[in-house]
C-alpha cells in the first residue's frame, strides 16, 4: 500500500512542470548514472541542468537517457500542434 502511494505521487509529479533536475530526481537518478547512459561525466550533466538554452538535440538524448520521449508542442488558444522537426528524423521537403 505505501509503494502504491509513492509510485502514485511520482506519477503525479511527472504530470506537473518541472526543470531538468526536479525531473531526474522524480526519476530517481543521480547525475551520475544519468552522464553513464549518456557517456558523460557528472559535471557535465550537472552543467546540462543549469543551462537556460540548449539544442534540441542535447534535450532529447537527456529525456531518452532517462526512459522517456521528447515531444515538442506549440499551443495556440484555438488548439495544440506537435513539431514534427524535432523528432530526430530526416523530415526531407524543405520550404524554397
Amino acid at each position: 500500500m505505501e509503494r502504491r502511494k509513492r509510485v502514485d505521487s511520482r506519477k503525479a509529479g511527472l504530470r506537473r512542470a518541472m526543470s531538468l533536475h526536479e525531473l531526474r530526481r522524480a526519476r530517481a537518478m543521480t547525475q551520475k548514472a544519468l552522464g553513464r547512459k549518456l557517456k558523460v561525466n557528472q559535471p557535465a550533466v550537472a552543467k546540462l541542468e543549469r543551462r537556460a538554452d540548449m539544442y534540441v538535440s542535447n534535450l532529447r538524448s537527456y529525456i531518452e537517457a532517462m526512459g522517456g520521449r521528447l515531444n515538442i508542442t506549440a499551443e495556440f488558444p484555438g488548439g495544440s500542434v506537435t513539431i514534427t522537426n524535432f523528432a530526430g528524423e530526416d523530415e526531407g521537403e524543405q520550404d524554397e
